[in-house]
């Protein structure tokens, strides 16, 4: 078989409620997830000894092979399905790590449907969600790749949405968060809820101007505490906010990417050039969300 590839785009929360903390330490979310076009690039050669090998302008920050996300979700799918074929694996990584983007969950995700495909099972595989669900909390959201509510730890995803194309760009200062210590600093005790207040209603297929003022009224709990861990975050969205053009900016996930929505490409790409003038060391990609 000739080798197979997957697209492993960036995983934006366009809203992250933080909606309380389990008995057990974990944190339940609210969040409206959406995807870019554009990411990591996922290759398998199927038939060959289980490998990873990474390049690319991220690979030097990915870590170690053996904990890349990649094999352990195929770890957890030969553990699924006994005899499945498995493969060598190469990942070209674009996008920062420990930024907010779900990268590596993407990567797991795009390494599942590649294990899928190799195999002849079909992506609503209960199973295949279970591997998943096994890899990372985000992971389940990942499979897919498809804009959608996730609630719960992660697990809980509502139905697909089609929502309009957002002319997006995405800022990352080069400051890496870990999302345990962003959860850390907010202080939540166990078995508590939060009470932050109640996630806007998103339609299946919003008109644009709809989607945008649900967004408005939505929010990142966890915003305040990656600012007071990484205060450079703040001056991103103080950058983002004042891009002409930019009609809602916000930090992704637990930071310390930021994401501007535009009212066009034009202004977007415009705010590229001149962040980039001024802060030639952050990492800023136009893309577009859906």
């Amino acid at each position: 078989m000739s080798s197979l590839t997957e697209r492993a785009p960036a995983k934006i929360n366009l809203t992250l409620h933080v909606t309380g903390r389990r008995a057990d330490g974990w944190h339940l979310l609210e969040s409206l997830v959406a995807f870019s076009r554009s990411g990591d690039t996922l290759t398998l050669a199927a038939n060959r000894e289980l490998a990873l090998a990474v390049n690319g302008p991220g690979a030097a920050h990915a870590g170690g092979v053996d904990d890349n996300l990649v094999l352990r979700a195929a770890r957890n799918f030969a553990g699924r399905f006994p005899g499945a074929k498995l493969g060598a694996f190469h990942l070209t990584k674009r996008l920062p790590v420990a930024a907010g983007l779900g990268g590596g969950s993407s990567d797991a995700g795009a390494a599942l449907r590649l294990l899928a495909r190799a195999n002849g099972i079909p992506l609503d595989h209960s199973m295949l969600f279970g591997a998943a669900q096994a890899t990372g909390a985000d992971v389940p959201v990942c499979l897919s790749g498809r804009a959608r509510m996730m609630r719960g730890l992660g697990e809980v995803l509502g139905p697909p949405l089609n929502l309009p194309p957002l002319v997006c760009l995405l800022v990352n200062p080069g400051e890496r968060l870990a999302t345990r210590d962003v959860f850390s600093a907010m202080k939540i005790p166990p078995e508590s809820k939060t009470g932050f207040g109640g996630h806007p209603k998103i339609d299946q297929d919003p008109a644009p101007d709809a989607l945008l003022a649900a967004l408005r009224k939505g929010r990142n709990d966890m915003e305040a505490a990656a600012c007071f861990l990484a205060p450079i975050i703040g001056s991103v969205l103080a950058v983002l906010s004042a891009a002409p053009g930019c009609r809602l900016a916000r930090m992704s996930g637990s930071g310390a990417t930021c994401f501007g929505l535009f009212k066009n490409c034009r202004s977007a790409l415009r705010a590229r050039k001149t962040i980039l003038r001024a802060h030639p060391s952050w990492w800023v990609k136009a893309c577009v969300l859906n």
